[in-house]
């Protein structure tokens, strides 16, 4: 016999959970240390938020189902903003939440935790009683890891304490993505769409990481060019006929090249304003959506032809298709457009507008040297705000595992906590996040688990001792009224220091020594870079705002 929380945290465990993040109180203490003791590595972040954030970039990296060990009420209150992130990007996430005991409505910590998660996105679910609380927490992880959601599985504290045997009754294990039918005829009529399409463009999303080798077969035999979602950036790295990314980030002459295509096919991406530009790179195309969720088509954007389906299964049967009917094309693959391509992949390579202000760095300047200056074995991480072009679209990736992009929820602050998951996720690569000072400053205190976890992370903060994306939406403000959103200079290289990182202030590209000496070290501790960098708006709020 043991403990409902001790056979719980055991039986995950068993079942695959190897990695939790989150902040231990008296509600998910045994539980926690049940998983721990089962094999499971733990990271104690400094709040909630962190943690959430640090396990849905580690799922994300890795594709596995992480937990997130919180207390009950606050602790899971605390976490929200990261739960809505995750759920907002079906990040396999299980959220063990404490509650209180059942019926006690009357505790401090009591709220209706079912209504909250719900209300966010993710998937409430709880163990009921101490009969079935294997089964309902294994159940809870299978619709984690097959249904790729979020789950919030509360664990009332009265109903850990009971006693029960282990092993127990569990539903079945084995449970398998259902896969959809991929009819015939949608393939077929793909290929052909294909096949007779002049100027073909795939985007490949992060429904379409699986399949990328799918992807570029089907790519090869109908001329189309690759180009891949925000979410999915670095599925299609390395191929001679793969643009970086598409939507906000894109180059402009990237964004002509799909603005010019007349049949666009996306894979397991949202056709989102973000991914479209807000619909004007799809003007002049046929559109054909594929994706494993029947609620995804059409979501966004109305689309010509919609397949529900895995995306690999569809390419597959549509190569298939082209090859029993022996049609190839041409399409997009021209020697002009391979030239045009090659100058329109990276923003590091376009042309930087020189911009001196004295004792202020420019950021374009600076990213695009440190993006020389780093190993290209990396994980990119972006934070919002107005800096989030510089990392997000600046700092090239190796592959579709080298990029975070956690802003479905456009909330700043969520960068320090979330290149922490990714470093735990990849120990291999060099995690690098680039962050405004508001946005670092908001979640600070996880420098001290980067330091605690000896994480040689680097970490970009673009200081303009401002929120900068409101002080360009409302360029025609008063200083009076700008007040709101400006903050005296802050030195966030001392305040690194005082956490026990490494750091260095760069004011020009003059500064950059330390950062190379840093990079020759062991490094065992994280490295900030306090950039304090001149005050013109990025090169996207400029183009999306008209400044």
């Amino acid at each position: 016999m043991m403990k409902v929380a001790d056979a719980v945290g055991r039986m995950l465990a068993e079942l695959g959970v190897s990695q939790v993040f989150g902040v231990v109180g008296s509600g998910n203490f045994r539980v926690t240390n049940a998983l721990i003791a089962s094999g499971a590595s733990f990271v104690a972040a400094r709040h909630e938020a962190g943690a959430a954030s640090m396990a849905d970039a580690y799922s994300r990296i890795t594709g596995d189902v992480s937990a997130l060990s919180l207390h009950q009420g606050c602790g899971l209150t605390n976490a929200l903003t990261g739960i809505t992130e995750a759920a907002k990007c079906h990040t396999p996430l299980l959220v063990l939440a404490a509650d209180t005991a059942v019926g006690d409505v009357t505790s401090n910590f009591h709220i209706d935790q079912d209504a909250a998660a719900r209300s966010v996105g993710a998937t409430p679910m709880r163990i009921h009683s101490a009969r079935t609380a294997l089964a309902d927490a294994a159940r809870a992880f299978r619709v984690a890891q097959v249904e790729r959601t979020t789950v919030v599985l509360s664990l009332p504290v009265d109903l850990q304490e009971r006693e029960i045997a282990y092993p127990g009754p569990r539903p079945a294990s084995n449970l398998r993505v259902p896969t959809p039918i991929v009819a015939t005829a949608d393939a077929s009529e793909l290929g052909e769409m294909l096949a007779r399409a002049d100027r073909p463009v795939i985007i490949g999303g992060r429904g379409a990481r699986v399949a990328k080798r799918d992807l570029r077969e089907l790519a090869a035999v109908t001329g189309a060019l690759l180009i891949a979602s925000g979410g999915g950036r670095g599925v299609f790295e390395g191929d001679e006929w793969a643009l970086d990314v598409v939507g906000g980030f894109a180059t402009d002459s990237a964004a002509e090249l799909v603005r010019d295509a007349d049949l666009i096919v996306a894979f397991g991406v949202a056709l989102n304003n973000w991914t479209t530009r807000g619909g004007t790179l799809l003007e002049k195309a046929t559109l054909v959506q594929v994706d494993d969720r029947v609620e995804a088509i059409g979501k966004h954007r109305l689309v010509d032809l919609g397949i529900v389906g895995d995306t690999g299964a569809v390419a597959r049967a549509a190569v298939a298709a082209l090859a029993a009917s022996g049609t190839t094309n041409t399409g997009y693959r021209t020697p002009a457009v391979a030239e045009r391509i090659r100058g329109a992949r990276y923003w590091s390579d376009q042309a930087v507008e020189a911009v001196d202000e004295e004792g202020f760095v420019d950021p374009a300047a600076l990213i695009n040297a440190l993006d020389a200056m780093l190993p290209s074995e990396r994980v990119v991480v972006v934070d919002g705000g107005n800096v989030n072009a510089y990392p997000g679209a600046h700092l090239r990736v190796p592959d579709d595992e080298g990029y975070v992009l956690p802003l479905s929820f456009q909330s700043i602050g969520l960068g320090l906590a979330s290149v922490i998951g990714a470093a735990v996720a990849r120990p291999d690569r060099m995690a690098v996040l680039g962050t405004g000072d508001g946005s670092l400053l908001m979640g600070a205190v996880e420098l001290e688990t980067a330091v605690r976890l000896q994480l040689g992370l680097i970490v970009v903060a673009f200081n303009d001792s401002a929120y900068g994306a409101e002080i360009h939406l409302f360029p025609d403000s008063s200083p009076a009224e700008q007040e709101i959103v400006r903050f005296p200079d802050t030195d966030i290289a001392a305040i690194a220091r005082g956490y026990g990182c490494d750091a260095v202030t760069v004011r020009s590209l003059d500064d950059l020594g330390g950062i190379s000496a840093w990079l020759e070290s062991d490094r065992t501790r994280p490295l900030v870079i306090d950039a304090k960098i001149t005050g013109r708006p990025s090169w996207l709020m400029a183009r999306e705002h008209g400044h």
